[in-house]
């Protein structure tokens, strides 16, 4: 019997790397270039993954293609801690600025989202002195260790990992899913029975959550947790890793809400497709940890920092935060408008580009990650690449990116009504 290409790499993918590395897609990556992706048999594919948010600027953005291709000629690598460069100093000051927040502020870089993640906990704790961090169900902050313990998703992030690291405390998140009155009496709770606040160093949000269901936090309680933290001396730390770099229609989503973060994570798009990830944050915090604290062999790899410079100019040339509202706008309209035929549609939410549609039973408040799935399955069949998300798997993501040609995202969106119909 003949396999396909396909067929012979799935093959092999499952005798040589492990099962816990799930995988989506049953088609392995040939080449892409913008919204577009190409399997090794030549099949064509409308991406509305990003490789989960990571290419807002698309795939292969050629002035991000070219500033690598640059910086390969003059080196690849030396370890910044070892033998500094300056096009880490000129990103950190070009993020510096464009954070929001009018106060001296310093960037660290690293590689991953989870590690950003740690690193921010390691300066809030050296910052306060203080041990303790409040987190919240739902949300999602990498699979590190301590990363994992901050997120708020058990299925499948956490199952057979423990013990997780101590001193991490779960409220509920105050989004359409739980009222601001809800999850404040809960934190208090947590005051009165597990730590007084004197002993919290951080208290860490996604102002959209993403794995979580691409739920937008209440612009009420983003001010209440600012004035929680003002009050008792508690670091609030923004992990804008999936909601960075124009997706939300801002460059950053706290810029939504009326008050600054003390620090942020961002990775994802930050290098349109290179690894890298930052903390940035107010001045005298990030200098909180002694010389040797930070860093990591790849973090602030010059390739990514390169990248990086690329992908701010892009998303600044190219107005990619107008964009992502232009794009959100209208797929949030289009999705309102499938609701008669398609009954399944709970919810349709989102800020800008980070759009969401949850689907539960007709008729009930019960979801349905069955019909979800087969969402995602109609549309793969029909070439066209949907990621799912929430904590009871019912709910479908779109992560275009924003440089995606109008007569391919009406394409998509064609495919999308279909595939919505029972």
């Amino acid at each position: 019997m003949n396999h396909s290409k396909n067929e012979q790499l799935l093959a092999r993918k499952i005798a040589a790397t492990p099962r816990g590395v799930g995988v989506m897609a049953n088609f392995f990556a040939d080449r892409a270039q913008n919204a577009t992706l190409w399997d090794i048999e030549g099949r064509e594919f409308i991406d509305f993954a990003g490789g989960i948010a990571v290419l807002n600027t698309g795939h292969r953005h050629p002035k991000v293609m070219a500033a690598v291709a640059a910086q390969m000629e003059r080196f690849t690598h030396t370890c910044y801690q070892v033998v500094p460069y300056e096009s880490y100093i000129a990103l950190a000051e070009k993020i510096n600025q464009i954070t929001p927040g009018d106060y001296p502020k310093k960037t660290a870089f690293f590689s991953t989202g989870a590690e950003a993640i740690e690193n921010a906990i390691k300066i809030a704790r050296s910052y306060t002195r203080r041990s303790g961090v409040i987190a919240f169900s739902g949300g999602f902050h990498g699979r590190s260790l301590f990363a994992v313990s901050l997120t708020g998703k058990v299925q499948p992030y956490k199952v057979g990992f423990g013990p997780f690291a101590p001193e991490v405390y779960h409220a509920p998140f105050p989004c359409h899913c739980s009222s601001l009155d809800e999850v404040k009496k809960a934190v208090y709770h947590i005051f009165k029975s597990d730590i007084e606040p004197n002993r919290v160093a951080a208290i860490v949000f996604e102002p959209v959550q993403g794995e979580g269901g691409f739920n937008v936090i209440q612009t009420a309680a983003v001010q209440w947790l600012r004035a929680l933290c003002d009050e008792h001396g508690i670091v609030l730390i923004a992990d804008e890793v999936q909601t960075g770099f124009a997706r939300t229609g801002k460059m950053f989503a706290m810029e939504h809400f009326g008050v600054s973060a003390d620090l942020i994570t961002i990775a994802k798009s930050l290098a349109g497709g290179m690894t890298l990830s930052a903390v940035n944050g107010k001045a005298q915090i990030m200098d909180a940890p002694a010389p040797g604290g930070l860093g990591g062999t790849y973090a602030g790899h010059p390739l990514a920092i390169a990248a990086a410079h690329a992908v701010i100019e892009v998303i600044q040339e190219e107005k990619l935060c107008e964009r992502a509202e232009q794009l959100g706008s209208t797929l949030k309209n289009f999705l309102q408008a499938q609701r008669p035929q398609a009954p399944h549609i709970a919810d349709v939410r989102g800020l800008g580009s980070m759009v969401a549609c949850e689907f539960n039973q007709p008729g009930t408040n019960t979801p349905d990650p069955d019909f979800t799935k087969a969402v995602q399955s109609r549309a793969l069949a029909e070439n066209l690449i949907l990621l799912t998300c929430g904590v009871n798997a019912n709910v479908i993501r779109f992560l275009y990116p924003l440089t995606i040609p109008d007569e391919q995202f009406e394409r998509a969106l064609q495919i999308i009504g279909r595939v919505l119909r029972v």
